[in-house]
């Protein structure tokens, strides 16, 4: 069984045991339960639920593992050729981690 959910405007197939890297959520702590009511999708051994736009009565149960995650470190590098211009920045995007522990449709 699994549900495509809508987790802070991305979208996620989530089985049960499976681990997400979601957008950084504030205000969450480690261990604690998060209940995400956004489902878009729901199959349950071949019989197909989809929403309009969500599912009624179904939800995702997850508990955050770490609520600070740092991603890889991303370069971006713009120049243009004998203009003398040159403009290095980056950045690491900041994720969540959490576990499903329970899908229920």
């Amino acid at each position: 069984m699994y549900a495509i959910v809508e987790i802070n405007g991305q979208q996620f197939k989530a089985e049960q045991g499976k681990k997400l890297f979601v957008h950084h959520m504030k205000d969450v702590k480690e261990g604690q339960a998060v209940e995400f009511d956004k489902v878009l999708l729901v199959d349950k051994e071949g019989s197909v639920q989809v929403g309009a736009p969500t599912v009624d009565g179904a939800k995702v149960v997850c508990e955050v593992v770490n609520p600070l995650v740092k991603g890889d470190k991303v370069i971006v590098f713009k120049m243009k050729r004998r203009k003398d211009y040159r403009k290095k920045n980056g950045h690491r995007a900041q994720f969540t981690e959490v576990q499903i522990k329970e899908v229920i449709a």
